[in-house]
């Protein structure tokens, strides 16, 4: 399993990658959108875990590139806003798998993780 973090708060971003890697999954983590499409044109990715407010660049943008150049890739979107709550998010980004919270716990995202890359 391959997965993409793109999360702005490097703690935050070091937290997930130490709990995803303990299911045995390879990490790439960056911090904004510059990186993550550097990142998606040089390694297939099952998962990319995306913050949907990036300090630098576009979470959509980042979605959308992902949605193109690695369909098969799939994205949990992360926020600690109430942007999309009423789940319009998967009408604007077609590889959206689900939405979840900051502050979800690390172990739960996680499983999230593992479970979305397992139903490819």
């Amino acid at each position: 399993m391959n997965v993409l973090i793109v999360e702005s708060n490097p703690d935050l971003g070091r937290v997930w990658k130490r709990h995803i890697e303990r299911q045995g999954a390879e990490v790439t983590l960056v911090a904004g959108q510059e990186a993550a499409i550097l990142a998606l044109y040089g390694a297939e990715f099952d998962i990319i875990v995306l913050d949907l407010v990036l300090e630098t660049g576009s979470a959509l943008a980042v979605a959308d590139f992902a949605s193109y150049r690695r369909p098969e890739a799939r994205v949990i979107f992360v926020t600690n806003t109430t942007f999309f709550s009423d789940g319009s998010i998967f009408a604007h980004s077609p590889n959206a798998c689900a939405y979840v919270q900051s502050e979800t716990p690390p172990e739960d995202l996680a499983a999230m993780v593992e479970h979305y890359a397992a139903g490819r």
